[in-house]
């Protein structure tokens, strides 16, 4: 065991500067006995660094390798498993759970009592747990433990109690010896004599020494006790001082006790002095500002600044915060009943003064409400907003100062305002509703114009549907560019004199124009409590007008949810909650209910279609409507944030139209099923592709797909087989070749010879031939309508359909009939021919 010590400590801690402590062979429970050794080293610098190594030996040579490595302190527990009988197995757990089993119990022990060493002399706080492990053990360990700290510095190598290793001093000076005495290794014997020899030599030495000190030692006596008689006579001296002095130190704390009241007392006269000179800055209020409070002319601008300016100095005087023993001083509380004098009766002044002011307004504006009252637009209170502003300041002030009066003047403000509203409110949508059921011929072309706002390439586009000149009326009327910018200055307006003059976030009064006082404008529940009572009648007008607009024409709701929803989402942040935003959100909830039915009723009306039977089919009726739907919606809805909405509409609208016209094209007796699909799907597909609307990418490629299925069937099934009886006789000539005969072999059967070949291209002349087209495109042109005009494409499909019917046939009679030169007695040129004359004589 010694031996291995000894390479663990060479080969594995001696690079990295530690010391060896503790060793134990040792094997995981459980597994395949692969032996490796736990060991306990300790660093040789300063802070000593614990830590508990597993060391595996390499499979190839001697050399040892660490494995794993722990801190001491992360040692957590350490379970001897059973400390009644001597077992081998033992656990540590760090973060994890680690089992193992020693060689022999005796190492088990010296290495657990090693830990406990350890843990007691390096670990202060958070020391693991030793459980199932012999008292005895831990007992012995401590006493060890013990002696250790009460030796010196060498003390930390007791733990090592089977080896140590010389330090370099001692290895330098036994090789010097050595050196001395070549015959040391040869001769032992005669190296220890001379050792012996020189030790008594030394012995003999240090007596001599000892024995020439001893006068020395005399002299030294003697001079101890002359220097004890000299402190004694010292000392006495020194308490001869000290009694001097002691009368001098007591004068001295009496002074220092003086000096200090003297500061003490300097310091509270200045800190005095300082309060006075804040207590009288904070609570004085100037002779001009007490003037204006009293006598200022509330109905001057000027006057009203130094009002204002009087009214803020006041109420920060009245704001101060004072100490409770300095409100107790008579002077404070008369200035702070002056103050309360002052702010009751400024108050009582400015309530009264703004209550005639209010009442005024509200007449001069009834009056001018005539003027107004058959145009669409709402009057303009710029005058008296302006007129209301310079009371602001103020109005906020009396908010703090007498809340009761702050209500007050607000319910005064509402009550007389109210009905003025109220009024313009049913005059302007009036004169919208008016001009709503005036058709475009008699409305004034200005106005006519300005209504249409940004929306006239739309009546351009739709010149022939003058209805969507009553849908840009109504739409712009309540919500267009110009006159919805109108309406929402004027609910602004309103809002911000509200908000500026009469009521801010908890229904009392704020300025808009001192952002100092407010840094972020939000309108609050009590804003909008109050716009509601001015405004009463807003909403439910707005909701009527709308409802209205919808029973006009049902396509009023597309333009008025692009509008109005565009003017909600253009709000900014901050008018997000205010009245207007609320209202317009509300109506746009109703124009989107109104939409969605509009959309209803189409899908509706294509479902219950019923065409006639007995005339031709063309395009249908809800294909045409759809395209007249969609142009309108483009244009309306270009650009819109409620794009989303339309595309819902097209995808449930389309596939609606796809359904029925598959369901008329089997209903249909007139027209053949394929030329009412391919006419329609050639229809839809158009209009796709010229509104170019990407949502119905999807669509339009399978309306094309469909039209192009549906023509190449009916090509094939009304083209059928011109030449039938030649058709007839191929397909057994190739029935023939499918049954194995070779192509070259058919023409020696009876029934397939040349003769029989000839006899039946001799029954389809050119005339022939050229008559059985002519009447086909006679049947085509019955077919198709002239709206679609697509005989020229179903022609030349046809035509290349019979081209490749004559090439098939050519090809069977190469073959088949190689060198026979037998032809039909056409040729493609002739088929080209054919066709395009019939073309050009209908």
């Amino acid at each position: 065991m010694t031996a291995i010590r000894h390479t663990l400590q060479k080969d594995v801690f001696l690079p990295h500067d530690e010391r060896l402590l503790g060793v134990v062979h040792v094997s995981k429970a459980g597994k395949k006995k692969k032996v490796s050794f736990l060991c306990a080293a300790a660093s040789t610098e300063k802070p000593v660094q614990v830590s508990i190594v597993n060391v595996k030996k390499s499979d190839k040579g001697d050399t040892y390798k660490r494995r794993q490595t722990w801190e001491l302190r992360e040692l957590k527990l350490v379970d001897g498993r059973d400390d009644t009988k001597e077992s081998p197995e033992f656990d540590l757990h760090f973060e994890k759970s680690y089992k193992w089993v020693a060689s022999n119990v005796a190492e088990k022990s010296a290495f657990i009592s090693c830990l406990w060493k350890l843990c007691q002399r390096y670990l202060i706080k958070k020391r693991p747990d030793f459980v199932n492990v012999n008292p005895q053990l831990l007992e012995e360990a401590v006493q060890v433990g013990e002696l250790t700290r009460t030796l010196p510095q060498g003390g930390e190598d007791v733990v090592d109690e089977e080896y140590q290793v010389l330090t370099a001093q001692e290895e330098a000076d036994l090789e010097k010896l050595i050196s001395q005495c070549d015959f040391a290794v040869s001769n032992a014997e005669a190296f220890t004599e001379q050792l012996s020899k020189d030790l008594s030599m030394l012995d003999g030495a240090n007596i001599h020494s000892i024995m020439a000190s001893e006068e020395q030692v005399k002299n030294l006596m003697k001079l101890l006790e002359v220097s004890e008689t000299e402190i004694n006579r010292i000392e006495k001296r020194l308490e001869r001082y000290e009694g001097l002095l002691e009368g001098v130190r007591e004068q001295m704390e009496q002074m220092k006790g003086k000096d200090t009241l003297i500061q003490m007392q300097n310091t509270n006269y200045k800190k005095l002095l300082s309060t006075l000179d804040t207590l009288v800055g904070q609570l004085d209020l100037s002779p001009g500002h007490v003037k204006a409070l009293q006598e200022g002319d509330l109905s001057n601008p000027s006057h009203i600044l130094d009002c204002t300016s009087a009214a803020e100095a006041l109420q920060q005087a009245m704001g101060v915060q004072l100490h409770p023993g300095l409100c107790k001083m008579q002077a404070v509380r008369e200035q702070q009943k002056m103050f309360e004098k002052l702010r009751s009766s400024f108050a009582r002044r400015l309530a009264a003064h703004l209550n005639s002011v209010f009442v005024q307004q509200g007449h001069e504006m009834s009056e001018t409400l005539s003027h107004h009252a058959l145009e669409p637009t709402l009057p303009k209170h710029y005058s008296a907003h302006r007129d209301l502003m310079p009371y602001a300041e103020l109005m906020l002030w009396l908010k703090g100062a007498d809340i009761t009066s702050f209500h007050q003047l607000a319910q005064v403000y509402t009550s007389n305002l109210k009905r003025l509203y109220e009024r313009e409110i049913k005059d302007f949508f009036e004169a919208a509703k008016a001009i709503l059921g005036t058709k475009p011929s008699a409305v004034d072309s200005k106005k006519f114009g300005k209504l249409m706002g940004s929306t006239e390439s739309l009546g351009k586009s739709s010149g022939s549907k003058m209805r969507s000149s009553s849908l840009l009326d109504i739409a712009d009327h309540k919500g267009s560019n110009p006159d919805i910018t109108d309406r929402a200055k004027f609910e602004r307006d309103e809002e911000d004199q509200i908000e500026e003059g009469v009521v801010d976030a908890d229904g009392g009064m704020f300025s808009k124009g001192h952002t100092e006082r407010q840094t972020e404008k939000q309108v609050s529940s009590e804003v909008r409590r109050m716009m509601s009572d001015l405004f009463g009648t807003m909403e439910p007008e707005l909701h009527n007008f709308i409802n209205f607009a919808d029973k006009m024409d049902p396509y009023n709701s597309m333009y008025m949810l692009v509008k109005i929803s565009a003017v909600v989402m253009g709000m900014e942040e901050k008018d997000a909650g205010s009245y207007l935003a609320t209202t317009l959100a509300t109506s746009v909830v109703i124009v989107k209910r109104n939409f969605d039915k509009l959309i209803q009723a189409k899908i509706q009306s294509i479902e219950e279609i019923k065409v006639p039977k007995n005339k031709r089919c063309g395009i249908l009726p809800f294909v045409s409507s759809f395209e007249e739907f969609a142009e309108l919606a483009e244009t309306i809805f270009k650009g819109s944030e409620r794009r989303a909405d339309l595309d819902k509409a097209y995808g449930r609208m389309v596939r609606t139209i796809f359904d029925n016209v598959e369901r008329v094209g089997l209903e249909h007796q007139k027209t053949p099923q394929d030329v009412v699909l391919f006419e329609n799907y050639h229809h839809l597909n158009a209009v796709f592709a010229r509104l170019k609307i990407t949502c119905l990418e999807t669509e339009k490629k399978e309306a094309r797909h469909k039209y192009k299925q549906h023509l190449d069937a009916y090509v094939i099934n009304w083209l059928g087989h011109p030449m039938e009886k030649l058709n007839h006789f191929f397909e057994g000539i190739e029935a023939r070749v499918a049954q194995g005969v070779k192509a070259e072999e058919v023409g020696y059967q009876l029934a397939f010879s040349k003769q029989e070949l000839r006899k039946v291209i001799k029954e389809y002349p050119m005339k022939e031939v050229k008559k059985g087209l002519d009447s086909l495109y006679k049947k085509v042109e019955k077919h198709l309508c002239e709206e679609e005009n697509l005989n020229q494409v179903v022609w030349r499909s046809m035509q290349e359909e019979f081209i490749s019917q004559y090439k098939h046939f050519e090809d069977l009679i190469k073959r088949c009939y190689p060198e026979s030169g037998i032809t039909l007695e056409f040729t493609i040129t002739d088929i080209l021919q054919f066709f395009s004359d019939i073309a050009q004589s209908h």
